[in-house]
């Protein structure tokens, strides 16, 4: 227990653009399924960003975060698969990771799936419920250096991911991404990782450019609406990409998304959709596959910790400001201002 006795710091958002990091009770076990985490990192995700600006109604004061590494600290009697002293990594939604969608590899979906289970992740100890399927131990403590890269794995490494699967995105495919914040450039990140043959990052800025080369791009494109969709048209032939990852959740995106794709390829899309509707006749006519929505990070959670692991990947780059959680507030503004990619909050 820390000096304060029963209570932690913690993020708080009390309105747009009002973060506070306040004292709060630290959580307890409440079913035997739960576990309790100290928190050793948690992040800044660009969905934070949308409260943050007003454009998400949320209940005031909303704990914030729900992005985490941590060592397990205490079990509830049914939790098997993790034990106190495991360092874990975790999922932003809890999964059971035994019912027959779980299997499937759709843990967000999951029966008994808990939306924001790890909500207020952005403290010093989390409770996370259905602790066997939603947390993965590492192998052993990790080097204080792989920290962010784990960190990565529990959302926006996990989600590019996915989003490049629902791509498609694999050996002789052209693979194009939208969006250029740190899902989109760890969508590259995958991309290459999964054979792509050619990836095009749509990027204006020239530290995430940089950052979209080391990961894999083999090209970038700065037009983006229809001179990006022509600008990849150009680049492919006339044809468009075999595969599309879309990273940023609007209606502009999405249709560049779904016009920068060939008939008969693939959009993987992960942007958390807001005000995004599909003119159906233009869907239709574009014979173009559409699957995404909310990663299941767990499904490729042991993967991904074992190529961190084993320095096969480097997805803790795309964190470029490391703060103390006291100064949140901080990281939020700079990330709002685009100041930076993704900021890492000590605990």
């Amino acid at each position: 227990m820390n000096e304060r006795g029963m209570h932690m710091r913690g993020v708080v958002l009390y309105g747009p653009g009002d973060v506070r990091v306040d004292e709060r009770e630290i959580p307890e076990l409440v079913e035997p399924t739960d576990a309790i985490l100290k928190v050793t990192a948690a992040c800044i995700c660009g969905s934070d960003l949308w409260p943050y600006r007003g454009a998400d109604a949320t209940s005031q004061p909303n704990p914030m975060g729900h992005e985490y590494v941590g060592v397990v600290e205490k079990v509830g009697a049914d939790v098997r698969n993790v034990k106190v002293g495991d360092f874990v990594v975790g999922s932003f939604f809890a999964s059971d990771n035994t019912c027959e969608i779980c299997l499937a590899g759709y843990q967000t979906h999951c029966v008994q799936r808990q939306p924001g289970a790890a909500t207020g992740a952005q403290a010093e100890y989390l409770r996370v419920p259905l602790a066997d399927g939603t947390l993965v131990a590492t192998p052993g403590m990790p080097d204080p250096d792989l920290i962010p890269s784990l960190l990565a794995a529990s959302d926006v490494l996990g989600t590019g991911w996915f989003a490049a699967v629902a791509a498609e995105a694999g050996p002789g495919k052209t693979v194009a991404v939208v969006g250029d914040g740190a899902v989109g450039l760890l969508g590259i990140l995958a991309a290459k990782q999964l054979g792509a043959e050619r990836i095009i990052a749509m990027s204006r800025h020239a530290d995430r450019q940089e950052l979209a080369r080391s990961f894999g791009a083999t090209d970038i494109v700065t037009e983006r609406g229809d001179e990006g969709v022509a600008r990849i048209k150009e680049l492919t032939g006339g044809l468009g990409a075999h595969s599309t990852i879309e990273a940023v959740g609007t209606q502009e995106s999405m249709l560049q998304a779904i016009h920068s794709t060939r008939a008969g390829g693939h959009v993987g899309y992960v942007g958390v959709s807001h005000d995004v509707s599909l003119p159906g006749l233009e869907l239709f006519m574009s014979g173009v596959h559409l699957h995404g929505g909310p990663a299941p990070v767990r499904r490729f959670l042991p993967q991904l910790i074992d190529l961190i692991w084993s320095r096969t990947i480097d997805p803790g780059k795309v964190f470029d400001l490391t703060l103390p959680i006291e100064e949140a507030a901080a990281g939020y503004k700079a990330m709002d201002e685009r100041t930076a990619i993704k900021v890492l909050l000590q605990a």
